[in-house]
Formats: structure tokens, sequence, C-alpha cells
């Protein structure tokens, strides 16, 4: 190393390298050198050949220059960092990484431009849109919508704005949700519904208006069939799904009463209810009606129940929690501070948490531990390969 090289010596959340002098270098790596302008000039032997031709510019990843290895040691050290700064420790059970190109679900913006249209995703810090037609996250189905999606841009949106594109992959092909374009007439309901035809899409959604359903865009939640609302909230990929539901099935065990907090559209629910009686909390009632349809149409499932309601607001209480043997929580990215509290006060011996935020779900897991809950290995979930993105679950078990 050169007296005039700065050395990397480690990796911020954001996936930037940070030097000795604090600043934050794109593209480096712990044990690199950079110069004063964040040239990297001596690599780490963890580099990695990026899989993809975008990754320069796109902002979707930001670690491709990095080995799965290290990766995976990243993001499980950002595990036991949140767990350190609230004096707790656990065993990383593993870290469970989807497989490039099964993003099945994704935001996609879309521009005008003088020549044509952009449609991909944000440049890193600026927002500007990258093309990405050889992206190796997104499921090929997506990838293959992108031409067809510049197209429809060029007819819809206007000269300043920006189209947002929540495009998800179903049972019965994508699922898509338009917002932020032109104003909406007889004449372009007209050409959606025939876009939606020939791009063989199962449901097109303009803003907050159904456009066309071709064929019902279901997933399948355990033995159900689930048609979320749109934009709604589901797992990143099938494979990361997966290892969510069998670490949370595994933990919950032989509970016959299970609650299921931030219950969604049934991801954990409806697997559980094969041999547990379920009763699902959500606060939005379009999700909670999905899963209720998909459990009605299924067969060989216990009972479920659900109930709209607001978990930071009016958290299901110690008293009700009482006649439930085991609950899940997976909240959003801000935890679950005020349900926690009350599962903490009450008398269940079993709980779970599934969290895609380590700083919010080491300050909720410290809650449980002190109330005298013991937490068990930690299984990381990297549904969201090569961002910065973690997701966990583990299991708590009152001593």
């Amino acid at each position: 190393m050169t007296d005039t090289a700065l050395a990397i010596e480690g990796l911020a959340p954001s996936g930037l390298g940070r030097a000795e002098d604090g600043s934050l270098v794109p593209f480096a790596l712990p044990g690199d050198a950079v110069t004063a302008g964040g040239k990297v000039i001596e690599r780490a032997a963890e580099h990695a050949a990026p899989p993809c031709p975008h990754f320069a510019r796109c902002g979707g990843c930001v670690i491709q220059h990095a080995s799965d290895a290290f990766v995976a040691d990243w993001k499980a050290g950002m595990v036991r960092d949140a767990l350190t700064r609230n004096g707790l420790s656990a065993e990383i059970a593993g870290v469970e990484t989807s497989p490039p190109a099964t993003r099945r679900r994704a935001k996609i913006a879309g521009r005008r431009t003088k020549s044509g249209a952009l449609v991909g995703f944000h440049e890193r810090r600026t927002h500007q849109i990258v093309p990405i037609p050889s992206c190796k996250v997104l499921r090929p189905a997506l990838v293959e919508l992108l031409p067809a999606l510049e197209t429809l841009t060029r007819r819809i949106a206007s000269r300043k704005g920006e189209v947002a594109y929540t495009v998800t992959e179903t049972e019965t092909g994508p699922d898509l949700l338009i917002s932020g374009g032109k104003a909406l007439d007889g004449a372009l309901r007209m050409e959606l519904a025939a876009f939606a035809q020939e791009q063989s899409l199962s449901r097109l959604v303009w803003e907050d208006e159904p456009i066309v359903t071709r064929t019902p865009p279901f997933h399948r939640m355990g033995r159900a069939e689930v048609a979320p609302p749109p934009g709604a909230f589901l797992q990143a990929t099938r494979e990361g799904e997966q290892a969510l539901v069998s670490r949370v099935t595994e933990a919950v065990g032989d509970a016959r009463r299970v609650i299921d907090l931030f219950s969604g559209c049934g991801t954990f629910s409806l697997p559980l209810a094969e041999r547990a009686e379920v009763h699902a909390v959500e606060v939005f009632g379009p999700m909670l009606k999905s899963l209720d349809h998909g459990w009605r149409h299924a067969k060989g499932l216990k009972r479920v129940t659900t109930e709209t309601r607001d978990l930071f607001r009016e958290p299901v209480r110690a008293d009700e929690l009482s006649r439930f043997e085991a609950a899940v929580l997976d909240p959003p990215r801000k935890g679950a501070r005020a349900q926690v509290a009350q599962v903490a006060a009450s008398s269940l011996g079993r709980v779970v948490m599934v969290s895609c935020n380590p700083a919010t779900f080491a300050q909720d897991a410290r809650v449980l531990v002190e109330a005298g809950f013991e937490m068990g290995p930690i299984t990381v979930v990297d549904q969201f390969r090569w961002s910065a993105h973690v997701e966990l679950v583990s299991a708590f078990t009152r001593l």
C-alpha cells in the first residue's frame, strides 16, 4: 500500500466500503486500498466479477462485486452487530440466499424521453433511470415484460412525470399496478385492456381502478390459492418465502391455537392452518379478505379467523393473547414495539419473530428476553440478493 492510499476497514450497512478516514467508497471491500478519490488500487481476495452488466450504474444491487460467501457473512454480521448493540447474542443457524433471477415482485420506474422512453431501476443516488434488459435479479417473466412497458410508457407518461410499475409474477401471469401516469380516459382504458390481453397479464390496475382481470392473480400459500389485492405485500421470492415458512412452522411446533400478528395475506397463517387453528390479525382489510377467501376454498385446513386491527395503535392485549399457545409476528421495518410489550406481559410461552430489519428486531428481542424469554438460533434469509436488505427469523421460548 502506498503512502497516499487509504485502507478499507469495513463495510457500511449501505454496502459501501468504509475507509480509515471515515469516507464511504462504492465497489470497495475490507482489505482494499483506495486513492483519496475512491479508486480501488489494491483488491481483497473476496472480490468477484459482477454477473450483471448493469451493476456499475443500476441502484438495484449494491454488492455484486463480492463473493457469495462474503455477502452471506456480511449479512449475518449485520444481525450480530444489531444484537450486540442491544446487549444480546445468538447463534446464526445459517444464511438462506435466494438464487439469481428469482425476484417475483418489483417496483420499476418509467419515464418518457425525447427519443422514446426509459424503463428500469434508478441509478445510485440519482433519479436517473437505468434500463435493465439483462437484469440478474428479476424472474425471467418480469424481464421479458420490460420492452412492452417501455412502449406503454411512451403512451401514458407525461413529459415531466415518472410512471411507477409494480409488477408481480403470479401463477396466472404478471399482475401489474400502474401509478403516476396521465389522466385516465375511455380511450386509454381500452388501450390498457388490449395491452393486458397482448401481454397475457393476469390483472391490470390503474391507481385505484381495476382495468381488467383476465384470470385471478393467485399465489399458493400452503394448500390455499390466494389472490392478493393490487400492490399488496408478498415475500420477494418463492425460495425465501419457503425458508421463512419452514422455520416458522418448525418453531410453532405442536401448538394447537396460534395467533398470526401482521398476517398480511396469509403467508404463515395458511400453512400453519394445516395443523393448528389460526387467528390472523392485520390492519389492511383487503389483505384479510384475500386470506379468508383462500382459506374457505382450500381443503384440509383447520379453522382460520381474521381480525382487522392496527397493531401499532391497538395491539392485541396480554389478556387476549392468553388463549393462544403460540404467536407469530412479522412486522414492517419499524418493528412491533407496542405489540411486543403486550406479548412480554402475556402468558404466551412460544413466540416466533420474522423481521426485515435487524435493528428493530434486536430492540424487540431485548424486550422479550428481559421478560424471561430465551432467544433461539437465528436464520438469516437473503431474498434481496446483492442488496443491503436483510431478513431473519428466530423463535423465543419462555423459561
